[in-house]
């Protein structure tokens, strides 16, 4: 097996990894000098990005190495300090709170937010045996606050998750999207290149800013911030009132056409012109672009999936390439593979205390703190976060902080000190990225999907550990697994994979204490047979088994036999594998329902489409008359991965944005400060005046407000959004925030 490392001509080695910085993961090659990332470069040697990077990789030596590492576990004194504690009794000791509350109130008390930052899934991967263990079930993290409205719809029409094929399509869609600077498809600013110079081919964005991506866009509907509803609905109507439908598609693979054009025949297209603030012939131009196009791929983002109607938003898009046939061929949208599941396919329906819908698996992260601030006797009574920071990345961060503090445990699992970990009872310090053994679950391509293991390429710090240790070492303080149980395993596991996998699958089926905690299982038994540094790995095994039987035929065309075949080329391949090869029409046996159909028609959303005939009160005031949407990517964010902040080579305080005209009219200078009000804070920012904001629009980037201690030095640069946003304002659906809209106040300082 290869050690994750490449020597070029000058003996110089580069070791293979990954970016962590957004979805794409894409590979790249690092020289490492002292445990630094001295030089970062592409990796042409990775099956998705073939050599393909942004800017941000560049910077990932001011996450590996931050000031801020946490070095030992962390215990919460009487007196509100912390103070440092051995790994031993912290283990203990949070074990034994979890039991406790287990004990007292139920397992079902105990709430779990994370599962893994960009690109760190693993350790998420452990925490399942921990927590059935205890009997948790509830659980939450950034999905929620996201997706979840996206996956509603999904399970409606056909039970997965979709994903367009842009390096092939003829026309690509970007809906509340700006992929140059938000990546989250393979070689994003190539594939956009491309199309720009491609007369053959047209792209279409649907957004109020004119971003990177909609000035090379051959059709820039500008909607005004929060109409996305009416022009997407406007676009599906004239498909239907046009005859741009595929009829014969839509006869042999859909269900419930008929009742989603009777709809649309009913849609005011002139009126809903007028409401987005897009000319008709714009609107019927794009559409015809559509209707009339050889493959279609549309691709949403936080623009509409953090704004108003956005489960609606969803919906209609989907539409778009539904009623033209453009699904299960090149270029168009597909299901897809998966080697992880990052959503769950069923909840446990509803909340405890509000009642909220359980989408995926997943609470929304909106109604966290109404789940602890009260006196219902289900309310949340501790909570363990890994890799994750609620307290700065939920909406209403000041009532969040609030409700963390009132739980009886709260333990965080992460490398820095994080707002959240502040809260919290216990902090238990993990490696980075790059001192383990690790891999992405975002693996959403086709018709090749990929997934990548990284080696590790440092030990990790001293004082710290990765997190499937972590969570091993807390099941194991849980006595849930005698160690008897698992030597006929271990055995086992150093004879091969072979005779491990005859002794699993026996063991498994005849012991269900096995069952519930199956990977710290794999861990304790496959982990240690596996090579140096990789016992973290073990999880996978068990992946690798479930993707070879759920997609036999793709695993064996992307050239693996079996479930330990493809393990042992995930293990020996340190730049990444193709671990599944489909087929075009295989995309229809992809479609979860048992006739292989779409389900086109939800009621709820058809009711939603009618809705918008009537005149909705704006949610913006005399008091609060501009749309803020608050955490924009940009080219120097990235969520609160990096808290160091002299990675940001430009706009280093995260500016607001704001119109000529509002500068304007609001007396504001470029470069001069402006307070921001809501309903819910006040900030003070840095103004940047900038054509590519309508009037009555601004907007702050995200990652920014994040606490950097240096020593004794303390920076805060620029505003955090969630100071500024509210629980409150969310999709009555999917519960997911408004971050996108909220009504706010401008004023020069």
């Amino acid at each position: 097996m290869t050690s994750g490392t490449a020597t070029n001509a000058t003996g110089t080695e580069w070791h293979h990894t990954a970016c962590i910085l957004c979805e794409c993961n894409c590979g790249i090659v690092v020289q490492v000098e002292n445990r630094t990332l001295a030089k970062v470069r592409g990796d042409k040697d990775h099956p998705a990005s073939r050599g393909y990077t942004c800017n941000k990789a560049l910077r990932l030596d001011h996450y590996q190495n931050s000031a801020g590492r946490l070095t030992t576990p962390m215990r919460r004194r009487p007196d509100g300090e912390f103070e440092p504690v051995d790994w031993d009794t912290a283990i203990a000791e949070v074990a034994e709170g979890f039991q406790r509350i287990a004990k007292t109130y139920g397992g079902e008390r105990i709430f779990y937010y994370g599962g893994g930052g960009q690109g760190n899934h693993l350790g998420g991967a452990y925490s399942g045996a921990f927590l059935r263990a205890l009997g948790s079930r509830y659980r939450s993290n950034a999905l929620a606050q996201e997706k979840t409205g996206e996956a509603w719809v999904d399970a409606h029409l056909y039970g997965g998750h979709t994903r367009g094929e842009f390096e092939h399509a003829e026309v690509s869609v970007f809906v509340g999207k700006n992929p140059w600077m938000s990546q989250s498809f393979p070689r994003a600013r190539v594939v956009l290149n491309e199309i720009a110079r491609d007369p053959a081919r047209s792209m279409i964005v649907i957004d109020p800013v004119l971003t990177e991506t909609a000035a090379l866009a051959d059709h820039h509907l500008r909607v005004r911030p929060g109409t996305d509803a009416w022009c997407l609905a406007a676009l599906a109507a004239v498909l239907v009132q046009e005859n741009l439908c595929d009829e014969e598609f839509l006869t042999q693979h859909v269900h419930g056409a008929d009742a989603v054009r009777e709809v649309l025949r009913d849609v005011d297209i002139a009126e809903n012109a007028r409401r987005c603030g897009v000319a008709e012939e714009q609107i019927r131009a794009a559409a015809r672009r559509i209707g009339r196009a050889t493959s279609v791929s549309v691709f949403e983002d936080l623009g509409v999936q953090q704004a108003p109607n956005s489960t609606l938003c969803s919906y209609l898009d989907k539409l778009l390439w539904i009623l033209t046939g453009n699904f299960a061929k090149p270029g168009g949208q597909h299901l897809h593979s998966t080697f992880a599941p990052l959503f769950g396919k069923s909840g446990v329906g509803r909340t405890p205390v509000t009642g909220a819908p359980v989408i995926a698996g997943l609470v929304p992260s909106n109604v966290v703190p109404e789940e602890i601030l009260t006196d219902h006797p289900d309310r949340f009574r501790a909570m363990i976060v890994e890799s994750s920071n609620p307290a700065h990345s939920v909406a209403a961060s000041a009532r969040v902080r609030a409700a963390l503090q009132e739980l009886e445990l709260l333990v965080v699992i992460d490398v820095a000190m994080t707002e959240t970990a502040r809260l919290a009872d216990y902090v238990l310090p993990a490696a980075t990225q790059f001192e383990k053994a690790e891999a992405t679950f975002f693996n959403l391509e086709f018709p090749h999907n990929t997934f990548h293991l990284r080696h590790r390429l440092f030990e990790p710090l001293q004082g710290t550990l990765p997190e499937p240790e972590i969570w091993a070492r807390l099941v194991r303080a849980l006595g849930v697994v005698d160690e008897a149980e698992l030597q006929p395993l271990r055995r086992a596991a150093e004879a091969g994979l072979a005779e491990f996998t005859a002794a699993f699958f026996t063991a498994v089926a005849s012991n269900p204490t096995l069952s519930k905690v199956l990977p710290f299982v794999l861990y304790e038994t496959l982990g240690p047979a596996l090579p140096d540094g990789m016992a973290g790995a073990a999880a996978l095994w068990g992946l690798a088994q479930k993707t070879a039987m759920t997609y036999p035929d793709a695993v064996r065309r992307a050239g693996h036999a079996d479930g330990n075949a493809l393990f042992e080329a995930i293990l020996a391949n340190p730049a990444g594998v193709t671990f599944t090869v489909h087929e075009y029409a295989e995309d229809f046996t992809l479609i979860d329902h048992p006739d292989h159909k779409i389900a086109l028609e939800i009621p709820e959303m058809l009711d939603e489409i009618r809705a918008l005939r009537n005149q909705q009160a704006p949610l913006t005031s005399s008091e609060f008359p501009i749309v803020l949407s608050a955490g924009e990517r940009r080219a120097y964010t990235a969520n609160d991965i990096i808290r160091d902040p002299a990675w940001r080579r430009r706009d280093p305080e995260g500016a607001l944005r704001v119109s000529p005209h509002d500068a304007e009219e609001l007396g504001l200078a470029d470069g001069g400060r402006a307070r921001i009000t809501t309903a819910a804070g006040t900030a003070v920012a840095r103004v940047e005046i900038s054509d590519a904001m309508l009037p009555g629009h601004a907007s702050l980037p995200n990652g920014l407000g994040l606490d950097y201690r240096d020593g004794d030095r303390v920076v805060v640069p620029g505003v955090a959004p969630n100071a500024l946003t509210s629980t409150e304002w969310r999709d009555p659906y999917a519960g997911t925030p408004w971050h996108k809209h909220v009504p706010a106040r401008l004023e020069a300082v």
